[in-house]
């Protein structure tokens, strides 16, 4: 085993040791959020720390059937030490390839909720009416995968569709598919509003931030700069008359937060409050993964019509994956929440890919 991955190991198993003696600390556990995010620190490791003192037990094994050998003595007993050190050693062999792939591949932020924010950038009123045909596809993809989806914030356009929409999903291993969707998604076809028929070109950025817990990002009060206004929409019953809409400033950063979805003032603060505390854990993120040597490309680029993830293709049904060059003709069957034939070769790429960078 590599120094460095030995070393990674043991910090982990000290870790999970650490962990598991607070999970029986009267305090942690009658603190119900800090007990779950403990919970979930730990299972996140559990597997890992486990293949790892199964590899030193191994280990063990193996030098004591080496010690039997140097002793000598019995004839039949050095060649059944014989036998068990040649199987001990491809055990601990295969056991090592087995390691250093999960080590390359552990992420833990992998079992996260998410924050999905959608905004249209470039293309105006089709921008805007492709936002909300990503919603709905994202939205069918929770309900294939038993997700629930939680409107955080919403501004719709006129013509349909959203300027902007931010929401939740809760559910199991989410960050851990929804990860690959961060970045800019390019579509083409004939607008509703083309009346010559020409196909147009427009984009929408999208951001996937892992979402944090209460107790893993400290946020002081005085740090906030918090205002609240009349929520805007399309008019009618949909104008709030009260001052409803939240706007949250974090200073030392300038991260800027605004939900009105909720018609109650507080319900809109907490929302706006989950959202900001998942960026700046993104931040910080992106902040321990440089130091590490691990610089992250940026989440949602400029929405410029040249910068882009993925192409939807309507005239010809394509939709094209351009990080790892896959193409695929069923897009009407994507749109409508089918994307795990996009998502897992995703998934296997960035396992390669850590593989080769480890």
């Amino acid at each position: 085993m590599h120094d460095g991955v030995r070393k990674k190991l043991a910090d982990m198993a000290v870790q999970f040791d650490d962990l598991e003696a607070q999970m029986v600390d009267p305090e942690v556990i009658a603190d119900n959020q800090r007990y779950t995010g403990i919970l979930r620190q730990r299972g996140a490791l559990v597997k890992l720390v486990g293949m790892y003192r199964r590899y030193l037990e191994i280990e063990d094994q193996i030098s004591q059937a080496k010690e039997m050998l140097a002793e000598g003595g019995d004839r039949e007993l050095v060649e059944l030490a014989h036998e068990e050190l040649t199987t001990l050693k491809e055990a601990l062999e295969k056991l090592d390839t087995e390691i250093l792939e999960a080590v390359a591949t552990q992420d833990e932020d992998a079992s996260r909720n998410v924050i999905v924010e959608i905004r249209a950038g470039t293309g105006g009123d089709e921008a805007a009416i492709f936002a909300g045909d990503l919603f709905r596809m994202y939205s069918r993809y929770a309900e294939t995968r038993g997700w629930q989806i939680e409107v955080m914030n919403a501004a719709e356009s006129d013509m349909g569709g959203f300027k902007e929409v931010v929401f939740g999903i809760q559910g199991a291993d989410i960050y851990k598919h929804m990860r690959f969707e961060s970045g800019t998604h390019r579509v083409q076809r004939v607008p509703k509003t083309e009346t010559q028929g020409r196909i147009h070109t427009s984009a929408c950025t999208v951001a996937v931030l892992p979402e944090a817990e209460e107790v893993e990002v400290d946020i002081n009060k005085s740090d906030l700069d918090i205002t609240y206004c009349h929520s805007s929409g399309p008019g009618g019953q949909h104008v709030n008359k009260t001052q409803s809409a939240v706007r949250i400033i974090h200073k030392p950063t300038g991260l800027q937060v605004y939900c009105q979805d909720e018609k109650s003032q507080h319900k809109n603060k907490a929302s706006a409050m989950r959202v900001l505390s998942s960026r700046l854990y993104e931040h910080i993120k992106r902040q321990r993964d440089a130091e590490r040597g691990q610089l992250r490309r940026g989440q949602i680029g400029s929405g410029d019509r040249s910068e882009r993830i993925r192409t939807y293709n309507y005239p010809q049904n394509r939709i094209t994956d351009h990080r790892i060059n896959l193409t695929l003709y069923d897009l009407e069957g994507i749109m409508e929440g089918l994307m795990g034939k996009l998502i897992e070769p995703l998934i296997q790429h960035r396992k390669e890919e850590c593989l080769k960078a480890l």
